[in-house]
């Protein structure tokens, strides 16, 4: 009851999604492929071609990698400098930062250790996360849950 491009692109999408459970299929299953980590590296290949994408323009997305001036009369995108922090303004957040860890070092141990303690045991982190958030930086909490949880990294 669609019109023919709504019905040719639910074609198409149904075709993919079949294919794709066609490779999962080959792969002994759901579970097959996730032993093999099939479903993650095509997360992944498929994140970074976006990723790609967009970074060389291929994929254009108003407001994040294509501008457009009001003024210009062509339409065309002009090019945008990025504004880049000098080194005395990363040096003073550099600063900013220490003097807040240090300014909350016994409460930030504490909170740390009720996250890890938390993250092991399994509970919902989010409430413990949120008083942490409220004495600690963000990588001291990364660092907690990378020594708890473990880091990965991708195969290449």
């Amino acid at each position: 009851q669609g019109s023919f491009i709504i019905d040719e692109l639910t074609d198409l999408v149904e075709a993919a999604v079949l294919a794709e459970f066609d490779r999962i299929n080959e792969r002994g299953g759901v579970l097959g492929a996730m032993e093999t980590g099939y479903q993650r590296g095509r997360i992944q290949d498929e994140s970074m071609l976006y990723e790609h994408r967009k970074h060389d323009g291929s994929l254009p997305i108003i407001g994040v990698n294509t501008f457009r001036n009001p003024a210009a009369d062509d339409g065309t995108p002009q090019h945008v400098e990025l504004a880049r922090a000098s080194e005395s303004e990363k040096e003073s957040q550099l600063s900013r930062v220490r003097a807040y860890r240090d300014g909350h070092r016994v409460e930030a141990e504490e909170a740390l250790a009720r996250l890890k303690e938390a993250a092991v045991n399994g509970d919902n982190v989010f409430a413990v996360l949120m008083d942490a958030a409220r004495v600690c930086s963000l990588q001291q909490v990364t660092d907690a849950f990378f020594e708890v949880g473990g880091q990965y990294r991708r195969n290449v």
